[in-house]
């Protein structure tokens, strides 16, 4: 059982493939998938939150739960931010339907996005041919700025 594998969807940095190899996961197998029903927020890491009519892109992807704790905890310890798994429905791009695991954060503070790490993503996100105006979301949160009320844009 410890080599189960589950499906996963990967929405952050962990679709840049560069990223899960840095930290010992090389999926058997993934392809470019999308999460209705959610929208895709970067204040300061990716997170996925509840919103209808929207649709969040990312990978479906194979790990072992060994490899999700390891990942999450790296998360968690490195990171600074605290993800948990839930049950959801993702659609691949050939229509397909597939349950998997997705791991969000309940309650990350919104600070701006490091730069950096948005390289990483929007890089990953073309190399896996996202929507143009889903790029243009990530781009988005470049630009976001706190006002002197602490009040993000």
């Amino acid at each position: 059982m410890a080599n189960h594998h589950v499906w996963v969807f990967f929405y952050g940095s962990y679709i840049n493939l560069d990223v899960l190899r840095d930290l010992g996961l090389v999926p058997e197998r993934f392809e470019v998938a999308r999460l209705p029903g959610f929208d895709i927020r970067v204040a300061p890491l990716a997170n996925l939150v509840r919103a209808d009519g929207q649709t969040a892109y990312g990978i479906l992807a194979t790990a072992t739960h060994a490899d999700l704790r390891r990942l999450y905890e790296h998360a968690q310890q490195i990171l600074g931010e605290v993800y948990l798994p839930e049950a959801v429905l993702v659609e691949t791009l050939g229509g397909t339907f597939r349950p998997a695991l997705c791991y969000t954060c309940p309650e990350m503070a919104a600070r701006p996005a490091d730069p950096a790490y948005l390289d990483r993503l929007v890089h990953a996100a073309r190399l896996h041919g996202f929507p143009a105006w889903y790029l243009q979301r990530l781009e988005s949160f470049r630009v976001a700025a706190t006002y002197p009320e602490g009040v993000m844009i």
